[in-house]
């Protein structure tokens, strides 16, 4: 008897099945891992951000509201001996001015973090960041004009930086003791950012440079949670203005309201 010949195209589709059933197989395996995931209590980006988030007295604190704070106390630590070089060190009218204006307006909004700090129970740095040690070294290291464009202009530069997180925590913040140190912040960093630009040294155009190489701050994980207003306490005008920057406490108990 002779064979049978072989039926044309049954290898073709057998292959192809292979291929589509190995597919589906690797589909299925992506895709379960990531639904079951997802579907986990804990899991999702809300239950992550509420893990971020305290609960205060004066409404929900976030990971950028803390971070802030701490921003602010640190822009004191180094900014309040800059303007003090500039007082002494400015060749100009206009660079004594700015660095007054520096130590003025730290050594007042440093009181008011260092409260706010204490009311939410949040342990601020005592030293400046080391870039913030590098700009200072910087600055006593210059002599002459040489420290009046340096002066305005790594200020100047920082000061934008801040200004745009100090804009951001006062859009989004449901936390009445950070909203009320940010809007002395901003009435602080601006006055400072026209003093120093009123020096008339600032290079606007590696200004604009630098500022777009750091990119805008991120708000992706630290958007606060939903809170009904009313649950946050008022808090009172900003504390009286200090002559100096004493210590931050390492572990600050809460107060009370």
């Amino acid at each position: 008897m002779r064979p049978r010949p072989p039926i044309k195209g049954r290898g073709i589709f057998s292959g192809t099945g292979l291929i589509i059933t190995g597919l589906a197989a690797t589909l299925a395996a992506l895709v379960f891992p990531v639904w079951s995931y997802a579907d986990r209590s804990g899991t999702t980006g809300e239950d992550v951000l509420n893990a971020r988030t305290q609960t205060t007295p004066y409404g929900p604190l976030s990971a950028l509201d803390q971070d802030f704070v701490t921003r602010v106390r640190l822009a004191g630590l180094w900014e309040l001996p800059a303007g003090e070089l500039a007082e002494r060190k400015g060749t100009t009218a206009a660079v004594r001015t700015a660095g007054q204006h520096l130590v003025d307006g730290h050594t007042t909004l440093d009181a008011h973090v260092r409260l706010v700090a204490s009311r939410l129970g949040l342990a601020l740095p005592d030293a400046p960041t080391a870039q913030q040690q590098d700009w200072l070294a910087e600055l006593n290291a210059a002599q002459g004009v040489d420290f009046d464009r340096a002066f305005a202009n790594i200020l100047r530069l920082a000061h934008g930086k801040v200004f745009s997180v100090v804009a951001q925590v006062r859009a989004g913040t449901q936390n009445a003791l950070v909203r009320d140190l940010a809007d002395d912040a901003n009435a602080t960093v601006l006055d400072h950012i026209k003093v120093l630009e009123a020096t008339g040294y600032v290079d606007f155009a590696a200004l604009a440079r630098d500022l777009a190489a750091s990119g805008p701050p991120s708000t992706s994980d630290t958007t606060p949670p939903a809170v009904d207003a009313a649950s946050a306490i008022p808090v009172a005008p900003s504390p009286a203005p200090s002559a100096t920057l004493p210590p931050a406490a390492s572990a600050p108990p809460p107060d009370g309201p």
